[in-house]
């Protein structure tokens, strides 16, 4: 289908880690020396991809109790937030195919917003220091809502925010819990895995369009000829 060009976009909401930039590897960094603070060597690339697309806290939740850490999980959010910024203030990479894609819903008047299980600390640095931080009119924390994704609050808030019904919203997501929180939301969803193979996952079957090959796949005009295309359902 197709929109006249005078057509309002829908608004847009985009996942942040893995999705707009390329932040997993300064998470499991950080992960990783968090957790050899607190006895725990040679935690795993493998191990750290359990967690794409859980919320810090939840995250930090399982591996305490997964390796015995007696410490409260505020003091290690703390300590991880730290590291993260600290990485992600010297490197982060925006995904140029996916900046395109936010300069031509940005020309278009589509209503944007980032909705992601970082800190807003962690936000507000990964988008400045790419420079996104111009396109969005706002960011929603998994911290400012009750539950993390796959729980659909973030992006139901990110709505809220923008003034637009949760059926009017496309989500942009790289994860299958974020994709699940997109379709728990009423919304639609664009998937562009980050994790080789995760496209095989049922929960990306509830996207309306995937990119099965992730970042190396996606295409701005392809996704925005499908967002604006599928605006009236």
């Amino acid at each position: 289908m197709s929109t006249s060009g005078t057509s309002q976009p829908p608004a847009v909401i985009f996942d942040l880690d893995g999705t707009l930039v390329d932040s997993e590897p300064n998470y499991y960094e950080a992960g990783r020396r968090l957790l050899a603070r607190h006895g725990v060597p040679d935690f795993s690339w493998e191990q750290h991809s359990r967690y794409i697309g859980i919320s810090t806290r939840e995250t930090l939740e399982a591996l305490r109790a997964e390796y015995g850490i007696d410490v409260p999980v505020d003091e290690l959010l703390a300590d991880k937030n730290e590291l993260y910024l600290e990485l992600v203030r010297k490197s982060t990479e925006v995904f140029p195919e996916m900046q395109a894609f936010v300069e031509l819903l940005h020309a278009a008047g589509a209503p944007l917003a980032v909705a992601s299980g970082s800190s807003g600390a962690a936000i507000e640095a990964a988008l400045g220091r790419t420079g996104l931080d111009r396109y969005f009119a706002t960011t929603v924390s998994a911290e400012e809502v009750a539950h993390g994704k796959p729980a659909p609050d973030v992006f139901l808030e990110a709505a809220r925010r923008l003034g637009a019904a949760p059926g009017a919203c496309v989500v942009l997501e790289d994860a299958a819990p974020g994709v699940e929180a997109a379709h728990a939301a009423g919304m639609r969803c664009v998937a562009v895995p980050y994790v080789p193979g995760a496209a095989a996952d049922p929960a990306f079957r509830t996207a309306g369009l995937i990119f099965p090959g992730g970042q190396a796949e996606f295409s701005a005009a392809a996704a925005y000829r499908w967002v604006v295309g599928t605006e009236a359902g």
